[in-house]
């Protein structure tokens, strides 16, 4: 027995089949980036549409990997929160279709918590409780989490995301899409002191974020106030690498000294940390220093496990056991960060 997991909360669109003792049975993701490199940034409306096309098919995918009927499966579990809404309506539609078609009862996934608890998922002893760090594209996120299911927010940006900021930087650079791994790339080179950027919040008796402000610094470096046009640019590889540098340790430098002091006031023995920016190897090992020093355990997700998938819906496993199900008449929450 194993159930359905869907995932199409922004421009991935995944499946798979998770068996009651959390195996992977099988898993497909349709990647979209081809579709938003052109933009430099994830259409919304470009997003939803793909999945639309994906999203049948991959589902197929997942289910003849697994090699079991539908009739095997306990439940449709689908990510319906937080995310793009055309994105996240996709997904729940064709869970309600499947769970209708199938009789199989539908299970409502929090993209957050399924982030963290991506940290879990191969580990034979609980990673709870412990303070969730969510670093991603479009979100960026303290948790204390009691369990799976009970996590309390304790802050999150304010205005842009870690993963966004990247995407822009990358965009005003002229770097690759998605930003994050081509700014990570070109930082490899760099000197992270060469520029002075804000790290913004960062002594705030709080756990918000903000990179706007970061953003925009980064933009004056290039440009200066009031400018728009950076086909102009005449910048040495050295310089754009000590730009991403630069960038990239001011936003690990707010990121660590947050979580620490997350750590430090729930009096959690670990970090559990996920979302695309956590493959960043900069960061992961910033982190790790950070837990040799204070003394706690650092668990990251695997860097696969890091973006958008449906292999972390496994949190759906842990709603099955208390029958914890969502009526058909359920519908997105784009906005929710706190909520089950």
């Amino acid at each position: 027995m194993a159930i359905l997991t869907i995932e199409s909360t922004c421009d991935e669109t995944a499946a798979a089949v998770i068996a009651d003792d959390g195996q992977v049975m099988g898993s497909a993701l349709a990647t979209q980036t081809e579709l938003h490199e052109q933009f430099r940034g994830v259409v919304p409306e470009v997003a939803a549409r793909a999945h639309v096309e994906r999203i049948l098919p991959v589902i197929e995918m997942a289910l003849a990997e697994a090699g079991i009927p539908p009739e095997q499966l306990r439940a449709i579990a689908v990510a319906q929160t937080p995310g793009l809404a055309g994105s996240l309506l996709i997904g729940l539609t064709a869970a309600k279709t499947l769970a209708i078609a199938w009789q199989k009862p539908l299970i409502a996934i929090n993209h957050l918590y399924a982030h963290i608890y991506a940290c879990q998922l191969g580990r034979e002893t609980s990673i709870y409780p412990c303070v969730g760090l969510i670093v991603s594209g479009g979100h960026t996120s303290l948790y204390d989490c009691r369990g799976p299911l009970e996590l309390r927010y304790l802050g999150g940006t304010i205005d842009d995301a870690a993963g966004e900021a990247f995407d822009k930087v990358a965009a005003m650079l002229g770097l690759d899409f998605p930003g994050g791994p081509a700014v990570s790339r070109a930082a490899l080179e760099g000197d992270p002191k060469a520029f002075s950027f804000p790290r913004s919040l960062l002594n705030k008796p709080n756990f918000d974020f903000s990179f706007s402000g970061l953003k925009t610094a980064v933009r004056y470096e290039l440009v200066g106030p009031g400018e728009k046009d950076f086909s102009q640019l005449d910048l040495s590889a050295q310089q754009v690498a000590d730009i991403c540098a630069s960038f990239q340790q001011a936003v690990i430098d707010v990121l660590v000294a947050k979580s620490r002091r997350a750590v430090t006031d729930s009096r959690a023995e670990r970090l559990c940390v996920g979302g695309g920016v956590a493959a960043n190897r900069v960061l992961r090992a910033a982190l790790q220093q950070a837990a040799d020093e204070d003394g706690f355990e650092l668990i990251v997700a695997p860097p696969e496990l890091c973006t958008d998938n449906a292999v972390m819906g496994a949190i759906a496993l842990e709603k099955l056991a208390i029958e914890d199900f969502a009526p058909l008449s359920i519908d997105i929450q784009p906005g929710l960060q706190r909520g089950r």
